[in-house]
Order: structure tokens, then sequence, then C-alpha cells
């Protein structure tokens, strides 16, 4: 179950020096999802700030609003019949800011990264998707620096 605890340290990144989060529970944006919201920073993060209205800063998680599990299997062949199903699990993070030197606008940006697992994956699977999930998140634990890169120069 996805459940941070708080304080949250944050990866390595250049002119962030030992970041952490404090997470408050907040109302979520459906039945199927879970949202705190940044209330402290800890560390050196000169320029960063905590959740607002005009600059919000949440962590939501969501699940599928109803899992899907294999269809049934065609007894003659053993094949499971028509296409299998995805359960999609996400994590988003979202931060506003002003977009101009006068601060009078504003905007969010956001970090969605989404989870795709076949129904039945989970089951016979199961460590093939930890292998993927410890690749694909431990490349963006080591890549902070890298993503920041990217987002500002515009190339991989």
């Amino acid at each position: 179950m996805f459940s941070p605890s708080s304080p949250v340290t944050g990866s390595a990144v250049t002119g962030l020096t030992t970041p952490t989060y404090t997470l408050a529970s907040d109302s979520a944006p459906s039945n199927f999802s879970k949202q705190w919201t940044v209330s402290a920073l800890g560390g050196t993060q000169s320029g960063v700030t905590v959740h607002s209205i005009q600059y919000p800063f949440t962590l939501t998680a969501f699940r599928p609003s109803k899992l899907k599990i294999l269809p049934p299997v065609n007894q003659t062949t053993g094949k499971v019949l028509g296409n299998v199903p995805q359960n999609t699990y996400r994590v988003l993070v979202r931060t506003g800011g002003p977009v101009d030197v006068s601060g009078a606008n504003s905007a969010v940006a956001s970090l969605d990264i989404r989870l795709n697992v076949p129904a039945g994956f989970e089951s016979y699977s199961l460590t093939q998707l930890k292998a993927m999930l410890s690749l694909g998140l431990g490349s963006l634990v080591n890549q902070v620096d890298g993503l920041v890169t990217t987002s500002v120069v515009g190339s991989i």
C-alpha cells in the first residue's frame, strides 16, 4: 500500500541541500485516491514554498476505481479469452509557482507517474514486476539532476 512516511527525504539535486518534505493528509480528489500536502520543508531549499491555495504542493496516489481480473480461460486451449485487462495506478506530484518576474502570474507543474499492471501479472510475474519498478524508480532517483537539466534545455 502506498503510504509515504513523513517527512519524506528528497532525492539529491543540485541547489537543494538534504531536502525533506513534511506531509499533511489532505482531501483526495476521488474515493480511489489519497492526497497529502507539503506542510513544512527541511534542509536548505531557498525559494521553495510549502502548499498554499495559490501555489499547490501536493502528492496524490490513485488506484483503479474497479480492479480488473483475468477473463475466463479457454478450457480447450488453456489460453485467456480476449485481451488481458490493465490495472493502472498513478502517483501525481504538483507544485505551483510564478511564471514571470512580477510574480503576478502563476502556473502548476506536475510529475505524473503511471504503473500499468496486466491482470494476473501480480500473481505470475511478481519478481519481474519488482525488477521493473526497481529499475524504473531507481533510474529516476539516480537521474534527478539529469531530469532537471532535460526540462530546462529540452534535450535528452
